[in-house]
């Protein structure tokens, strides 16, 4: 058992309960929050939409909820951290429950934008929760827990839509999944010990703007900030529009087919867990440029006109990203000083908006230059990323003590 105001290491029973709230903090999440990215071609169907027009039901959630993360870190600071994770939860599932009875596209949007904000209560503050309450040297290991039930909740989000959109309407697809997240919610709030660090913010605590300084004057966390936005910008770009490429010649698949393709993200279960503990051992400046290669390899390969090709592709990179962010976020939790929330909270708005931004914008680019210029964006913007990734292999390690 632990000393009372020790951290958790692995292989306690804190740890065991605490990583599996977070498997479920994650899932609902990314499942309600991504859910209806493999409906935006039957939503262009139904609604008279380009594809950069469909997109919006996904980029205005990721929008509000990157605004979102920087208020709700500050909230969870002064009010309690599962308090408001929990509550995040539960609105997030209500709205998405609404969205199967929206009236129409303009109504679907607003609810979504209103579920973006909602969910701004749990990623930001689910990050500053285990970097407060796990022990350094376990933190890539629960780091990567959390990240793969993200990666679980995202693939399973994306394959039920997709059939139960196939086979009945897109409206019962919502239903389902709000009633998911309802059943997660609760999992997680019986599951999640209460926070014993970093619970609530003392009077004396530095305000926001203090807080933003602090973390922009880090000669890491700036740029691990600005990763987190080309990581996730190229990520939800490649699957926003590899089901337009699918569903059309030469390929001609059905819907429920393409929604195959999200099992992929058992790769990122994977991967997630896996680097974190590689990172855990190796170093993560060693680990993080490794896997910004691979999802650029796997990006390249999905031009090429085999579907066998493509899938290969898309699971290299799928591979690649989950483990990058991984290794990536779990390095904010690690040299982020108080404000902590609040530094997850800038890494999440910029991984969000990220995935809002370059998501729209693709849409804008397969309708003007197919898969090619799609790609030929997401490589630019990895390719920097890249060499954000070896630049910070020269950053000074924190002392052992901090």
């Amino acid at each position: 058992m632990s000393a009372p105001g020790a951290r958790i290491a692995a292989g306690s029973a804190a740890f065991r309960r605490i990583n599996r709230a977070m498997a479920f903090g994650g899932f609902s999440t990314f499942a309600l929050l991504y859910c209806v990215q493999p409906l935006m071609p039957l939503l262009g169907r139904d609604f008279g939409l380009s594809p950069a027009q469909s997109s919006l039901v996904l980029s205005v959630a990721t929008a509000t909820l990157a605004l979102a993360l920087l208020g709700s870190s500050n909230v969870a600071e002064r009010f309690g951290r599962k308090k408001v994770m929990v509550g995040s939860m539960l609105s997030g599932a209500v709205l998405t429950l609404c969205c199967a009875f929206a009236s129409d596209y303009i109504h679907l949007v607003a609810l979504r934008a209103c579920m973006g904000l909602m969910l701004g209560g749990l990623p930001a503050v689910a990050m500053a929760y285990l970097g407060d309450e796990i022990e350094p040297t376990s933190l890539g290991l629960s780091m990567g827990m959390y990240i793969s039930g993200s990666a679980f909740g995202g693939m399973t989000g994306r394959v039920l839509s997709a059939f139960i959109s196939d086979f009945a309407s897109w409206r019962i697809a919502l239903g389902v999944l709000g009633a998911a997240g309802l059943y997660a919610a609760w999992e997680f709030s019986r599951s999640l010990p209460a926070s014993r660090h970093g619970a609530t913010l003392p009077a004396r605590g530095p305000g926001f703007l203090a807080g933003v300084r602090i973390h922009l004057r880090d000669p890491g966390l700036p740029w691990l900030f600005a990763l987190s936005f080309l990581l996730m910008g190229a990520f939800i770009t490649l699957y926003n529009y590899i089901g337009y490429r699918l569903l059309g010649a030469p390929f001609n698949l059905r819907p429920s087919a393409v929604g195959l393709l999200s099992l992929l993200y058992l790769l990122g279960i994977v991967s997630s867990m896996w680097a974190g503990k590689l990172a855990d051992r190796l170093g993560r400046r060693n680990v993080l440029w490794l896997m910004m290669g691979l999802m650029i390899t796997g990006l390249l390969i999905t031009l090429a006109d085999s579907l066998v090709a493509i899938v290969l592709g898309v699971g290299l990179a799928t591979f690649g990203f989950f483990a990058s962010h991984s290794v990536a976020s779990s390095w904010v939790g690690r040299r982020a000083r108080a404000p902590q929330a609040l530094a997850s909270g800038i890494y999440l708005f910029f991984y969000y908006l990220g995935s809002s931004v370059v998501g729209w914008s693709g849409g804008y680019v397969y309708e003007h230059w197919g898969w090619t210029g799609v790609v030929t964006l997401l490589a630019g913007l990895l390719g920097v990323g890249l060499g954000i990734a070896l630049h910070l292999r020269r950053l000074a390690p924190l002392p052992v003590n901090y």
